[in-house]
């Protein structure tokens, strides 16, 4: 396993600790930075089943501040965060060290990442409804009569958003990182000014507080515990995010600035209501005196926006390296920018989560509705990290399976009670992430089951590549000048391109590359690993191209490097032949009929091979191929 030393950045994450550090504000802790705009008034409102007493609040408080602490500082920056792949984190980095733990890649491995891209896009669709509809709300205390204008002023501000994506964040990221450190600054005093109002609100530190409000309010607790678990949304940010800015900005941000100022916005709003119990309603917002509730509500509002920007730019990565794996059918990946790594646009996902929020915000209204939805897709996938970080501990780290179980068991508990928590709200809008996580799980299932059916049924309609050299030898067809590239998925069958250009067009290129692509579970394959040749005679040479699963897969810039090795490689003088698959629906050929219909029209969507691989337009020539399936 590579693992790198204690807070090293990876290659990638260029610059000095401090912008790394602001860059880490701005962008790891947008989501979890924004949550005291919801989390207190949505655990209070739960809490208030018989009206708000003191204990209540405490232990609301104490729950608050205990989760931060266990789940976001022990879980992810002490443990979770050692994890690294090459310098990246997240779950199909933390898939990728397991499996090279087991020397071998279990099909359940595979369900649970497919599980947790499923359950992150989940995520990645409510978080900017639920961030800047709590934002917007704020107005309303303004201006009552605005009340009617929450739901157009956030729909205009999410189409907005969504609508920026494809000129690329590079501009406007340079003033998230400014922006968050303001809005925590602001977070922390405003918090501390008020805990005045009730000093006693420290005695919610003590744990104690927290167990005893479980113990005493029996399954109200229960129902309260899925509001707290809304303060520690945008924790598993800490790891996704890692491989952009490097552990050990990520962890002086957390320790330095963020978890302070949560948890004095928590106190203030703990004793600002213990004194002015009316203004549980809204605690968030009642922090600011008169005059700065204007300022306060721009604020959180400019706040929700780059929360919800890091989210998006989120799911973008993490399709982009569901594709690379096999797991996701090839979609349009834009690069916008030159300098930023990881900024990329991918249409198709902006247009599903433009639609997937929009209709949340048109469906639910307001963040009080809509915090029934949230919490279950990012409390499975924290469950997830935690199942597979046994694994990793264990089997890659070699920590005795005691002290394995030791550590790991109580979190796992801790986050199978928020889990079972959320559950509680799944007929009140929980169902949501539930049906779209679900949803993908049987895309992506289709897809890898649909390809492996199809890999199998064209190599038993093939030859194999030594059968096609023999015959080669004894009926040698025209020759012309120049290299021909054939892409193929199995370096041992010859390329249905090469066949169809042997039996159409008579004629066989003086230079012969089969081409194969590889994508490994690491993030990048070093220059120095990306190629490797092997020459069968003075006309066919096989090359395997091995990338990671964050590299851009430029086939041609790939190619180049056989130059080094002795290989003539001129992008002029190269054609590439691709195999164009179109597929005819056949009974009892391997797939359910409903999986085949789902498979055919994921295979007619993607996104073709030229410009997924970065193939010059005007060299490549297409070959039809209609396969039964």
């Amino acid at each position: 396993m590579s693992h790198s030393a204690q807070g090293e950045a990876p290659p990638h994450a260029h610059g000095s600790l401090a912008k790394l550090t602001l860059g880490a504000i701005g962008v790891v802790y947008g989501d979890i930075g924004t949550s005291p705009l919801y989390a207190m008034r949505e655990s209070l409102h739960a809490a208030a089943h018989d009206g708000l007493t003191r204990d209540d609040v405490l232990g609301v408080i104490s729950l608050l501040v205990w989760t931060l602490t266990l789940i976001v500082s022990l879980k992810y920056v002490l443990l979770i965060m050692r994890a690294d792949n090459n310098g990246e984190g997240g779950t199909l980095s933390l898939i990728a060290l397991v499996q090279r733990a087991l020397t071998r890649r279990p099909a359940w491995l595979i369900g649970i990442g497919a599980v947790g891209i499923s359950l992150f896009f989940g995520d990645s669709i409510i978080t900017p409804a639920m961030s800047v509809l709590s934002a917007v709300e704020g107005s309303v205390l303004l201006a009552p009569g605005l009340h009617g204008f929450v739901e157009p002023i956030t729909l205009v501000i999410i189409i907005a958003l969504f609508a920026m994506q494809s000129r690329g964040t590079e501009a406007v990221s340079v003033l998230f990182g400014p922006i968050m450190v303001v809005w925590f600054l602001v977070m922390a005093v405003l918090g501390l000014i008020h805990i005045s109002d009730d000093p006693t609100i420290f005695a919610a530190l003590n744990p104690i507080h927290a167990l005893g409000f479980l113990l005493n309010n029996g399954f109200a607790s229960f129902i309260v515990l899925g509001s707290v678990f809304l303060a520690v949304t945008g924790g598993e940010a800490l790891y996704t995010d890692m491989g952009h800015f490097g552990r050990r900005p990520i962890r002086i941000a957390w320790t330095a600035l963020v978890f302070p100022a949560l948890t004095l916005s928590y106190l203030g709003q703990g004793a600002m209501v213990l004194a002015n119990p009316e203004k549980a309603s809204n605690p968030f917002f009642f922090l600011a005196p008169d005059w700065a509730l204007l300022p306060l509500v721009l604020l959180a509002t400019a706040a929700t926006v780059i929360a919800s920007q890091a989210v998006i730019s989120g799911a973008f990565s993490v399709a982009k390296q569901a594709v690379q794996m096999g797991l996701l059918p090839r979609m349009e990946i834009r690069h916008t920018s030159e300098t930023q790594y990881g900024q990329i646009y991918m249409p198709r996902i902006n247009s599903i989560l433009a639609v997937g929020v929009v209709t949340l915000v048109l469906a639910f209204g307001s963040s009080s509705n809509l915090a029934s939805a949230y919490g279950i897709a990012v409390t499975g996938d924290m469950v997830i990290t935690s199942i597979l970080a046994v694994f990793l501990l264990n089997q890659a780290w070699k920590w005795p399976l005691i002290l394995t179980l030791a550590v790991m068991v109580p979190l796992i508990v801790l986050e199978s009670l928020f889990l079972a928590a959320n559950l509680t709200k799944v007929i009140d809008g929980g169902y949501i992430p539930i049906i779209f996580a679900a949803f993908l799980c049987v895309v992506m299932w289709t897809w890898v089951k649909g390809s492996a059916h199809v890999k199998r049924k064209s190599r038993d309609s093939s030859i194999t590549l030594d059968s096609l050299m023999r015959m080669l030898e004894k009926s040698t067809p025209v020759e012309v000048a120049g290299t021909a590239v054939f892409l193929t998925a199995d370096p041992e069958i010859t390329p249905p391109a090469l066949l169809h250009n042997l039996k159409h067009n008579r004629v066989l290129h003086k230079q012969n590359f089969i081409v194969t692509v590889t994508v490994e579970p690491v993030p990048e394959v070093p220059e120095s690993d990306r190629l490797q040749i092997e020459r069968l005679n003075d006309r066919f040479v096989k090359m395997n191209l091995t990338f990671g699963y964050m590299d851009d897969q430029n086939v041609p810039k790939a190619l180049a490097l056989a130059r080094k090795q002795g290989e003539k490689f001129d992008i002029m003088t190269t054609s590439f032949f691709l195999n164009h698959r179109s597929f005819r629906s056949a009974p009892n050929e391997g797939l359910p009929r409903w999986q085949e219909k789902l498979f055919i029209s994921m295979a007619r969507g993607a996104t073709n091979a030229t410009e997924f691989y970065r193939l010059p337009t005007n060299r490549v020539l297409e070959l039809g191929q209609q396969l039964t399936i």
